[in-house]
């Protein structure tokens, strides 16, 4: 596999959200719903080789039928977000090492992109499986302001018209955000849309309150798009959690069922899949929102 060798500075962000339900609207033909789940043993290792008679879906509740169920080891598209914003400035280093990291991990039929951003949203490389990339186009300075929400909803946008079925966002920022025209809730709602897991990693240098609530908003992402909080930013532990991450990506089962509940109604619907294994951790969307007539 060809390599990422980037002596140059790196960073990236995630957006920030609130703790309401997100506005995700599903579109779909008939009332049929796609969901992707991470199954990991105890350890968080990523687990495989389960049988579609070990799993069951509910919604609001209520037992679905699954219409649709892989479990088959497939290649995962992915979009890494740098933040450049002046409040970056102190991890920027180790922001490019762990971005660094997460696409060297990459299996040769994985793709790609990578973004920074400040006050606007770059994109510095395309789609690609290859990591023999110019280490020229991540020669990124911190400053400026930071468009967080912008960034998702970009990374959403490119990640829909992909061909592969799991996606994720991989962020790595502080948890600010100070300029985007897009609120947060739209911007989870996008990552939603678009059936990404949202990957997040703390880079704040921030303490006290500002900090605590920087991680909330990236703990928020990661939680609701069924994605992963990583709170240590360097060293083996980062190395171990983007493996892991790699690893999860490649083996998420997917399943659909065409749901009961057929009023356009526009409410949410809470999504829990079950699977009969108690030594087994799930991860998976929260939930959508129902099309409205």
């Amino acid at each position: 596999m060809k390599r990422f060798l980037l002596p140059l500075t790196l960073i990236w962000t995630i957006i920030s959200v609130s703790g309401q339900e997100p506005d995700e609207i599903v579109k779909v033909d008939s009332n049929l719903v796609i969901v992707n789940a991470t199954i990991t043993d105890l350890q968080s290792h990523p687990v495989s080789g389960l049988q579609r008679n070990r799993f069951a879906i509910f919604e609001d509740g209520v037992q679905q039928k699954i219409e649709f169920f892989s479990s088959e080891e497939t290649p995962f598209a992915a979009v890494v977000l740098l933040d450049s914003s002046g409040s970056m400035e102190e991890r920027i280093s180790m922001a490019r090492a762990a971005a660094i990291r997460f696409l060297n991990g990459m299996r040769e039929s994985d793709y790609a992109a990578v973004y920074r951003f400040d006050s606007k949203v770059v994109r510095i490389q395309d789609f690609s499986n290859s990591r023999d990339i110019d280490e020229s186009v991540f020669d990124v300075r911190s400053g400026g302001m930071t468009v967080l929400n912008d960034a998702i909803v970009k990374a959403a946008e490119e990640l829909a018209k992909r061909p592969e079925k799991r996606r994720a966002i991989v962020v790595l920022s502080d948890g600010e955000d100070t300029q985007s025209g897009r609120s947060a809730d739209f911007a989870l709602k996008a990552a939603l849309r678009a059936d990404a897991s949202v990957y997040t990693v703390d880079m704040s240098a921030a303490e006290g309150a500002r900090r605590f609530q920087n991680i909330g908003v990236l703990k928020t992402f990661a939680e609701k798009t069924g994605g992963r909080f990583i709170s240590t930013p360097g060293g083996a532990q980062m190395r171990q959690a983007f493996e892991q991450i790699v690893a999860e990506l490649g083996t998420q089962y997917t399943l659909a069922y065409e749901t009961t509940n057929t009023a356009k109604d526009g409410k949410w619907r809470a999504i829990e899949v079950r699977v009969n294994r108690k030594d087994l951790n799930i991860r998976t969307r929260k939930g959508y929102h129902a099309p409205k007539k």
